[in-house]
């Protein structure tokens, strides 16, 4: 009998996703020739279902054309399985025939494949392929996804710097990250000089006060004239509330299924607006939301990112030879390389920001911190110091 793989997606898309998805089918069918892999169609739904696309049928040159592409070309969810739901996706691998299930996500995804892999007690493998532009997986020195995503983040606050430089101001741009904020960190990555923006970053890792972010801006305008501000979606304020909860009314507050605060979008823009009309009146002022722009952006995909998300689902499947497990992305001091790790070590833990990657008394970050960025992310313009 063929060995058959199951491979799906989960959480919210990459640039890069497909990159693992493909390096995963095309390394099982190189291993096990012969073999089945199988890709459910929007996560553990498409297992539930038993609704699958066969990717031991489709060529290698089109797989590799999907694999350039951004979004999750199979479909993602944001199910969250209890134990029920996991019987009703052990029943459909187990129907399949299924010797292992390589799942491509988040924590929350890792948490999946520990409940299978718990319930099916040995019976295949089950591994969790890492993904997230948050780049919030213990274990990990950052993930596939995150890479690209933090280029396109450091060229949008390098261009904003310099569009305010021209025409002075302020400008607030709230960037994704509900529990750590190496992405919003990341629009520090491109600075050029001691000048330049983001003047302030305000992270999840610190507590946020609407007084003090006031008094940053007003000192900031008074130094550069202007004041660029990267603000992650889900800072919290010293109560320990976010601070989405602290600047809307209640009754505009929006949840998702899984009863989690909708942080970003236009109610929070909008108060931030309101922070600084009151705040500093007369001012010039723009807050803009980045969203999803810079999840899956097509035009800022790192070929680093890329092959190391591809190299992600290929060691996925040595993984599963092993037994499962989690794939980790990890830094010896010299590259990034990649190693197999429990998924309990993994599963529903968030990594935050280090401590020691921000300055202790001021909303920025340290050497540390930017000495971590620029290794990932390293500036690749030259820009001309402008005259004003």
């Amino acid at each position: 009998m063929a060995t058959t793989f199951v491979i799906a997606q989960g959480g919210g898309p990459t640039a890069v996703i497909n990159q693992t998805m493909v390096g995963a089918a095309l390394e099982a069918r190189k291993r096990h020739p012969g073999a089945r892999v199988l890709g459910a169609r929007h996560g553990v739904r498409g297992i539930r279902d038993g609704d699958y696309v066969d990717l031991s049928a489709i060529p290698e040159e089109r797989l590799l054309r999907v694999a350039a592409t951004p979004s999750a070309a199979l479909g993602s969810t944001r199910d969250k399985p209890d134990a029920a739901y996991c019987d009703l996706v052990l029943a459909g691998l187990k129907k399949e025939g299924a010797d292992a299930f390589i799942y491509i996500g988040g924590n929350d995804t890792a948490g999946t494949q520990e409940i299978l892999a718990e319930a099916a007690g040995g019976s295949m493998a089950f591994v969790h392929a890492p993904k997230t532009i948050d780049n919030d997986l213990v274990e990990n020195d950052h993930t596939p996804g995150f890479i690209s995503a933090a280029e396109f983040v450091a060229g949008a606050f390098l261009s904003v710097d310099l569009d305010f430089r021209a025409l002075p101001g302020i400008y607030v741009g709230i960037v994704m990250g509900r529990n750590a904020g190496f992405l919003t960190a990341a629009s520090a990555a491109w600075r050029f000089d001691d000048n330049s923006g983001p003047h302030h970053i305000y992270v999840p890792e610190r507590a946020f006060s609407v007084p003090r972010f006031i008094d940053d801006v007003r000192a900031t305008l008074d130094k550069h004239k202007r004041c660029i501000v990267a603000v992650s979606e889900g800072v919290t304020t010293e109560d320990g509330r976010s601070l989405v909860e602290s600047l809307v009314p209640p009754d505009r507050l929006e949840r998702d299924a899984h009863g989690n605060l909708k942080l970003s979008g236009g109610d929070l823009g909008l108060a931030f607006e309101q922070a600084l009309r009151d705040g500093l009146p007369g001012k010039r002022a723009r807050v803009d939301t980045l969203g999803y722009m810079p999840r899956g952006n097509i035009a800022t995909i790192s070929p680093v990112d890329a092959a190391e998300a591809f190299e992600a689902g290929v060691f996925a499947v040595e993984l599963a030879g092993k037994g499962g497990g989690s794939v980790a992305l990890q830094f010896d001091g010299k590259k990034t390389v990649t190693r197999g790790v429990p998924l309990a070590n993994v599963a529903g833990k968030t990594r935050h920001m280090p401590d020691d990657f921000l300055l202790p008394d001021a909303n920025n970050l340290s050497d540390a911190g930017m000495a971590y960025l620029k290794r990932l992310a390293p500036m690749k313009y030259e820009v001309g110091k402008p005259f004003v």
